[in-house]
């Protein structure tokens, strides 16, 4: 797909680099399935970034208008999942 992520231009490149991590697990998700360790551990760095609700919802908002993918969605599913599990949002 062709789509720009969501970043905070305040973010150091490190930062950045682990929030892209955190949306490509999400694509993972959808398109070929992830583990759920995996997309925890991304969204546990991704939090560490983006501690706020309001902030992450409208990242989260803005990449899932552009891509069509869900991280609140994903998320849910693997906080709800046993550890080891693959998440697949398809």
């Amino acid at each position: 797909m062709e789509y720009q992520y969501p970043i905070d231009y305040h973010w150091s490149t490190e930062e950045i680099v682990y929030v892209i991590k955190f949306f490509e697990a999400v694509e993972r998700a959808y398109e070929k399935g992830i583990s759920r360790d995996e997309i925890m551990n991304a969204y546990r760095r991704f939090k560490e970034i983006v501690p706020g609700k309001a902030e992450e919802k409208k990242i989260c908002g803005e990449f899932e208008e552009t891509s069509g993918y869900s991280s609140y969605k994903t998320i849910k599913k693997a906080k709800e999942a046993d550890t080891g599990v693959k998440i697949s949002m398809t």
